[in-house]
């Protein structure tokens, strides 16, 4: 089943024939005050997941719609973090607009926000004051560094927090200089970490009837993502290196140049790898050399390992030696571009490049979902709202305000 036919409903993909399904948290109320990426990136899994996701914007939108390229009036970056979801306009600067969005959180299950710490305070929307108006209320709040700490107030973005984290002091080639990786890896960590927050705090609500704060930040995410760099360095006093494409942990691991002047990528350092690899490149003396022997001896004669593989990928072409090491179970794959990516059979077979709806573009190509459910499947309930799409849609079901009412809001520039 193609990936549009989930754009009204989802089946699940074995059996047409079961109930319709929204996904497993299908019910939930999400509030989503947050700009960017960590926090976006957060309510959209929650959002593919099912949850009834309102993106609450300032009435001239998230800032983050403006960055070029645009297509409709939007930016293809706000697009790749806001796929079901509906939008709503609501001034915080004005009284009845705090007041408006204490009315929402008063029915919400869940609050998402990363505004610098203090802001939902002044707001009169602390945890302690939402908690006693919403007592189920599950508040996710991302930061920068923290809540708490010398670093607490100082603005973060992802740029810096790899840099702060040690993260890209060991990312770039051996010899280059220290290097921002190409995605916004911290970020993306740290929605999941919040997603995974806040589904521990509704299991945790299950038992108790009681809502909790969660809170994550971009630096505690960024340090678990370290692997062994900080007990490496507090045990040995080994700083991790740059390795450019290699692997720190066991060699042959590199991107190596083929004839046809691309790129692949070989990973056969394990102990059950190595052996594999060295007799399908037509090596197998390797294996009894003494310098390639052992994982350790590998790893010490690395550059001297990569020399000898060199020539054998040069002499033949990304696809030849991908069949080769695939057939003999070597870890493997030519490095791509976007657009091997976006047309790439495996990806397109099993719905991973998809269509979403945007008002003013028609269909958006972009990722497919992260995760398949036996019985619950992922579907595209909502596409990627316009400012304040559903304003009016939100107020009436969420609050039960009628035509009047909305519309006095939206002289008083509440909406």
């Amino acid at each position: 089943m193609r990936a549009w036919a989930f754009y009204v409903v989802a089946y699940r993909l074995d059996n047409k024939n079961k109930e319709i399904t929204m996904g497993p948290l299908e019910g939930l109320k999400v509030v989503d005050l947050s700009r960017i990426i960590a926090g976006p990136y957060c309510s959209m899994l929650l959002g593919d997941l099912g949850a009834d996701i309102i993106k609450v914007e300032r009435p001239e939108g998230e800032g983050t719609r403006g960055i070029e390229p645009k297509a409709g009036g939007d930016s293809s970056f706000f697009m790749a973090f806001n796929r079901n979801k509906r939008s709503m306009t609501l001034n915080f600067r004005n009284k009845r607009g705090q007041e408006t969005l204490r009315a929402l959180l008063a029915q919400a299950d869940i609050l998402l926000e990363n505004f610098r710490p203090g802001t939902m305070e002044k707001m009169d929307c602390s945890w302690e004051a939402l908690h006693e108006l919403n007592p189920k209320l599950i508040m996710a709040r991302i930061s920068g560094y923290g809540h708490e700490g010398p670093k607490s107030n100082r603005i973060a973005v992802d740029p810096v927090i790899q840099a702060a984290s040690g993260l890209m002091s060991m990312t770039g080639q051996k010899n280059g200089p220290p290097t921002m990786m190409g995605v916004t890896v911290v970020d993306h960590a740290t929605a999941m970490y919040a997603a995974i927050g806040i589904t521990s705090a509704l299991q945790a609500r299950h038992a108790s009837g009681k809502g909790q704060l969660v809170r994550v930040n971009l630096m505690d995410s960024a340090l678990s993502l370290l692997q062994a760099s900080i007990p490496d360095y507090q045990l040995f006093g080994k700083e991790p290196a740059r390795v450019g494409a290699a692997d720190r942990f066991g060699a042959p691991v590199n991107s190596y140049e083929t004839r046809d002047n691309r790129s692949i990528q070989i990973a056969a350092g394990g102990a059950a790898f190595f052996p594999r690899f060295a007799e399908a490149i037509n090596m197998p003396h390797l294996v009894l050399d003494p310098r390639f022997a052992e994982g350790s001896d590998r790893m010490k004669n690395a550059a001297e390992l990569d020399e000898k593989i060199k020539p054998w990928v040069k002499a033949r072409s990304a696809n030849e030696i991908l069949e080769i090491l695939a057939d003999a179970g070597v870890p493997c794959d030519i490095v791509a571009q976007i657009a091997d990516v976006t047309e790439d059979p495996h990806l397109r077979e099993r719905d991973q490049i998809i269509e979403v709806d945007h008002p003013n573009v028609g269909k958006i190509p972009m990722q497919g979902f992260f995760a398949r459910f036996s019985d619950t499947e992922l579907a595209m309930r909502h596409g990627i709202p316009a400012v304040g799409q559903h304003t009016d849609e939100i107020l009436k079901e969420w609050l039960d305000y009628d035509e009047g009412k909305i519309a006095n809001l939206r002289a008083e520039s509440v909406i």
